[in-house]
């Protein structure tokens, strides 16, 4: 996201510097040094080469930290290079990892002399070890494993130490291979059936290690030192510049939804907002895709281990008609429930990701509460329309104040603005946005890495709403999402209810490595250029929003958000800007936590929720598996009994009937928990009187 187009200066000086960075090495003949490598390996080309020169300026003049990529950074890219080829530890021997520590300090030269046969050189032996792995498994699918023994798959091998020799990788196979086996066991297939499918599926991993092409290691390559700079800066090969643009999004009839292909699993990074996934509502971030199927009773093809772009065709299609999704849900151990999800292909519209109102109603004692509800996906705006001059063009801004008029009409006593979920969007809207509920004043600020800095500021007079506000949060509201819950907290306009946001307060450009051509024919740099920061001064990067009043939630602080990324960028702060706060409802906000937290006690969906929470917490402290086949199904069937008893025990508070079997929960109606609790929320804000009310500028 960019900040706005009012920054000339900044964007001047960042075009100087690019147009300087781009001419770098084009009259420099660069000289490759294939003797490092084995006969038949993948080598980079001369225009890689150049490009690496190009991508290793620009990351260190253009970027936001202004690191130097020296003997001090060498070490850390080259770590995130192997990372990236092998993160769970299960290919690479200790001696493998022992001589790659001749290039530990090499890796800053490579990339300023385009000398970058070195990373070649570790991926040839990556490739050698992946095939080996893959040979072994294929192997040991000629013999029935013995389901019976009591014994663990360790799973979770991030820290775990460098295997010592293959026969430690080969025991680590075998009860990887058996886990494997036990998933399939476990939907009710037969060994024959589940070797049969797992043969397939190694198979094509070993088809895949031999199709895998130069670019492909240049990217992973160029990645190691961008995520180093930060994790928001990354390098896109021209193949995959030109997907980021289409990849299952507006341009194309899909489910809308960005994938990456993560140890084997293609997995959901990105949702994208009115896309038909955003609208089911059924995927979430991290999600891991095992299986697609076409049309509503198609057979499920397995898609573990295949090449993502293979996975994206699978799921793309003529709109209108369905795909299914079989999915390990996010954080879930391997071998865990999986469930089948159902999408109608379509494409995303302005329509389907515009906000949206509910009017809640309840009572206490003798008076109803009106509260009006407003969902706000993400921050759009039709800039077409509104560059074409069209009167009725739609953005948030426009949609909510609708929204907001015919909520007084209706005659709301206060309105919750939801967020969870927002990812952000276009910045001039949350800034607009804002201006809805304040008059008048800075919205945000963001500094640049060359120190120029540009407070944005809401400069319509008037408000639409001055009423009691409450702003609902989770993990995922983000960047723009961060700037306006931010700024009504800060004003103390409102109240910020749920969880701590994303923390994802860094502003970035896209940079075509190409400069004479309309198409990225040397890829493109997404490269951080700077942060955004509250107008108390205070960054929403790392730390995000805090909320007033929290709530439970299933999203982990620590798996999910900046603060869990490697080499993310600091919270800091910078000097307030100059915005006149007209109070601070931290004097109630007390009153209101504790009311909160009293009614989660006497709350019996809140109970189950946190029950459900508890649950979820258990599987995702797992680090290994039972390889015992009765062991796991009794594990799964008591996870279901106690997921059925939790249901009835909520049923049974509110005097409403049992379900008999678990299956019944499939097609059941589930509260909205928190949606309900910040609605509570914001009656009490209405309800304890003016003390808690937003002030009228």
């Amino acid at each position: 996201m960019t900040p706005s187009s009012r920054r000339p200066t900044a964007l001047l000086a960042f075009t100087v510097v690019l147009t300087a960075l781009l001419t770098v090495g084009s009259s420099s003949r660069l000289t490759a040094n294939t003797s490092l490598l084995p006969p038949g390996a993948l080598a980079p080309t001369a225009r890689e080469r150049m490009i690496a020169r190009q991508v290793g300026s620009l990351l260190e003049d253009a970027h936001y930290s202004k690191l130097k990529i020296d003997d001090n950074l060498s070490p850390r890219v080259m770590d995130k290079f192997i990372e990236g080829l092998d993160g769970q530890r299960s290919y690479f021997l200790a001696s493998d990892i022992a001589e790659f520590e001749t290039h530990r300090l090499r890796f800053d030269d490579m990339i300023r002399t385009g000398d970058i046969e070195p990373s070649y050189l570790i991926f040839a032996r990556y490739q050698q070890r992946n095939r080996e792995r893959v040979e072994h498994a294929l192997a040991l699918l000629d013999r029935e494993p013995d389901f019976t023994l009591n014994e663990r798959f360790e799973f979770d091998r991030e820290s775990a130490p460098w295997a010592k020799d293959s026969a430690e990788l080969d025991e680590l196979w075998r009860k990887r291979v058996k886990n494997d086996a036990i998933s399939l066991l476990l939907t009710n297939k037969t060994w024959a059936e589940a070797r049969d499918v797992l043969r397939t599926r190694y198979e094509r991993v070993l088809k895949r290690a031999d199709q895998v092409k130069p670019e492909e290691v240049f990217e992973l390559f160029l990645n190691a030192y961008a995520r180093t700079f930060d994790p928001h800066s990354s390098y896109f090969s021209p193949r995959n510049s030109e997907e980021y643009k289409i990849q299952m999004s507006l341009n194309y009839e899909g489910i809308g939804a960005s994938l990456q292909l993560v140890d084997e699993y293609v997995t959901i990074m990105n949702l994208i907002e009115g896309g038909p996934a955003a609208a089911a509502g059924t995927l979430k971030i991290n999600d891991r895709i095992t299986a697609v199927g076409q049309g509503r009773d198609g057979s499920m093809t397995d898609v573990v281990g295949w090449r993502i772009d293979d996975v994206v065709q699978l799921i793309r299609g003529k709109g209108g008609t369905p795909v299914r999704l079989q999915i390990l849900p996010a954080g879930a151990a391997p071998g865990s429930p999986e469930k089948t999800v159902e999408f109608m292909r379509g494409k995303v519209t302005l329509e389907a990701q515009a906000a949206k109102k509910e009017l809640k109603t309840f009572r206490r004692g003798e008076r109803e509460y009106k509260v009006g509800v407003i969902n706000v996906p993400g921050f759009y705006s039709d800039y077409d329309a509104q560059r074409a001059g069209e009167k009725d063009y739609r953005s948030t801004t426009r949609d909510v104040r609708k929204l907001i008029d015919e909520l007084k009409t209706a005659g709301v006593d206060s309105i919750v603005m939801d967020l969870r979920g927002n990812g952000g969007g276009f910045l001039p809207e949350a800034q607009s946005l804002t201006g809805l509920f304040i008059d008048r004043g800075p919205v945000v600020q963001v500094q640049f890495s060359g120190g120029e800095k540009e407070v944005l500021d809401d400069d319509q007079s008037g408000v639409a709403y001055d009423g009691p506000l409450v702003v609902l949060i989770d993990r995922f509201s983000a960047s723009a999402s961060e700037i306006f819950a931010g700024a009504i907290q800060d004003y103390g306009r409102g109240v910020v209810v749920g969880q701590r946001s994303f923390g994802k307060g860094t502003v970035q450009n896209l940079v075509p490595l190409s400069r004479w051509s309309a198409r990225p024919v040397n890829g493109q740099l997404t490269v951080t250029i700077g942060k955004f920061y509250r107008v108390t001064g205070e960054s929403t990067q790392h730390r995000g929003v805090e909320p007033d009043v929290t709530l439970a939630s299933p999203i982990s602080l620590s798996d999910i958000g900046e603060s869990s990324l490697d080499d993310a960028l600091p919270w800091d702060r910078i000097q307030a800007a100059g915005f006149g706060q007209p109070g601070s409802l931290s004097p109630s906000i007390a009153k209101l936590v504790a009311e909160e937290n009293a009614r989660q006690r006497r709350d019996p969906d809140y109970r189950w929720w946190l029950a459900d929470i508890a649950s979820v917490e258990k599987l995702r402290g797992q680090k290994s598996l039972s390889l015992n086949l009765e062991t796991r199904k009794a594990e799964r069937a008591a996870l279901e009994t106690e997921r059925l008893a939790r249901e009835n025990e909520r049923r049974a508070a509110r005097q409403e009937p049992a379900l008999k079997a678990i299956s019944e929960l499939d097609g059941a109606e589930l509260p909205d928990v928190i949606l309900d609790q910040a609605v509570q929320v914001a009656g009490d804000m209405v309800q304890f009187g003016s003390a808690l009310a937003a002030r009228r500028q």
